[in-house]
């Protein structure tokens, strides 16, 4: 008897090449985390990290006018993909950098510490250039089983062990929800990739199996993206976490996430609009609520920035309930100037967590401007950034967004993303008027109001702290300094990321 060989699907390494470059470096950091002398683990294995999720970017560009499926359709590369992908990996790279010296990384080790930040990497990337409800939900797990870890890596910190535990539960019930979801989209349409749901879609829209399939995959994926009012995990998860780790999961598992929601919402469910679109666009409007009424009372800095990244989901979610070429450039532009924002803030948080005594509290930054002029100017631009005031990116993306809104008629969302920004002012400027308008707390003050708070000294910190510290940290100063100045210089010249948006909202609307 001829038994025929089985025959594999046809790979194409190219276009695999980005996702190659952070699983293979994730090995390489791994094993060379194993060697013994102490400059390979705290010098070597960071700087491969680095050359990791750089290669990946360049990989990254050289893909990024290509259209084309992956593994039979199950993938697909094409600008989207790309675009996103240099978004998570230069988050990587800052998270690389601002736990380099940190705490974090000594107590889980080195290797396994900077192996899970790149195969989580890897998952996000996976995730966003899935095209089947099975990549999907593989990418989607391969993204948060790493943070479930990342998130508790200091481990003599009890706040970083809830807070791994705490992100654990969660996501599990965030990616069963998910799982249900899909499984229902999966029983109504009897397919699982997306252009054949797409086309077996228009015949299902009433149905209660493919309509509670839709309802249960915008709860999972809502938790992914800390949209309300599934975001009662984001403000405990945020604080506990390593402030890298922190930093990392706030921009990169962002784009993750809406990259999925642009990609299957937009394709597979594109038929349906009519269906979701005004859910979406009633749980934006009160993620924008919830994200800025929940930040103003908020007295530390890590738990102000969970709530305001709610917040800022729900000005992202507006782009893809419009569901059109300009809504989803619009998205993704937003993403790309919410990293630096975001990256310009937390930076200067971590700086000083290792400087002083008060962790992330607010009285950290008093009197920064007067100490630390260079930090005060970069968090003066995330702040200002994520209000929206003109000349930063900021505004550009707002406006971007609100545009989106308009042209795809609903302006009363546009209205909504406004009136949101003008609520944030009220704690995005009290970080402000600590920095310029109030005198730094002294040593006494210090403990007081850390003990006052609860929280121990050096929460979240890495290093004892020294007033001198941050000055010897370059590379906390460099991200801060670099992404700060992004923020600003892309909303004076947005032209490269408006090219970059343009091609991702091509691309997509080119599969609709």
């Amino acid at each position: 008897m001829i038994v025929a060989a089985a025959k594999g699907p046809h790979i194409d390494w190219a276009g695999m090449s980005p996702l190659l470059a952070l699983l293979g470096g994730a090995v390489v950091v791994l094993l060379a985390g194993l060697l013994r002398p102490r400059w390979a683990r705290e010098a070597l294995v960071p700087f491969l990290a680095v050359a990791a999720f750089a290669a990946a970017i360049g990989l990254g560009v050289w893909q990024l006018d290509e259209r084309k499926d992956l593994i039979s359709a199950a993938l697909r590369v094409d600008a989207l993909t790309s675009v996103l992908s240099f978004v998570f990996c230069a988050g990587g790279i800052a998270a690389v950098l601002l736990s380099w010296r940190g705490v974090a990384p000594r107590e889980a080790a080195h290797g396994e510490f900077y192996a899970l930040l790149l195969t989580s990497a890897g998952g996000m990337w996976v995730l966003v250039a899935a095209q089947n409800l099975v990549s999907l939900f593989l990418g989607l797990e391969l993204l948060s089983v790493p943070l479930y870890v990342l998130c508790a890596t200091e481990m003599e910190r009890e706040r970083s062990l809830e807070s791994g535990l705490k992100y654990l539960i969660i996501g599990s019930v965030g990616s069963a929800t998910l799982l249900y979801g899909l499984a229902f989209v999966y029983g109504a349409t009897g397919t699982t990739d997306y252009a054949a749901i797409a086309r077996a879609a228009g015949g299902v829209t009433g149905d209660p199996l493919f309509l509670t399939g839709i309802a249960l995959t915008v709860v999972g994926l809502a938790f992914k993206s800390s949209v309300a009012p599934f975001h009662q995990w984001t403000p405990d998860v945020y604080q506990g976490a390593p402030t890298s780790i922190t930093a990392f999961m706030a921009v990169a598992t962002k784009a993750a996430a809406f990259g999925v929601f642009l990609r299957f919402f937009n394709v597979a469910l594109g038929p349906a609009t009519d269906e979701w679109a005004p859910a979406l666009a009633a749980l934006a409007a009160i993620t924008i609520i919830v994200g800025n009424v929940g930040a103003i009372g908020q007295s530390s800095l890590k738990r102000l920035m969970a709530w305001s990244s709610v917040a800022q989901a729900g000005y992202m979610l507006a782009g893809v309930v419009v569901g059109t070429r300009l809504g989803v450039s619009a998205t993704v532009f937003y993403l790309g100037v919410y990293l630096f924002m975001n990256l310009a803030a937390f930076a200067v948080i971590v700086a000083r967590e290792r400087e002083t005594a008060l962790g992330d509290d607010i009285a950290s930054v008093q009197g920064l401007g007067a100490t630390r002029p260079a930090l005060a100017l970069a968090m003066t631009a995330a702040m200002l950034g994520l209000a929206g005031i003109p000349a930063t990116a900021g505004f550009i993306g707002k406006f971007y967004l609100i545009d989106a809104a308009i042209d795809g008629a609903y302006t009363w969302l546009g209205v909504v993303i406004v009136i949101g920004s003008m609520v944030s002012l009220a704690y995005y400027l009290r970080v402000l008027a600590a920095m310029w308008m109030q005198a730094a707390p002294e040593p006494s003050e210090a403990v007081a109001v850390s003990a006052a708070t609860g929280r121990p000294a050096l929460a979240g910190g890495s290093t004892e702290a020294d007033p001198e510290l941050g000055r010897r940290q370059w590379e906390v100063w460099a991200v801060a300094l670099v992404f700060g100045a992004a923020t600003i210089v892309f909303g004076i010249v947005p032209s490269p990321l408006f090219d970059l948006a343009t091609k991702a909202g091509d691309a997509l609307t080119n599969l609709l």
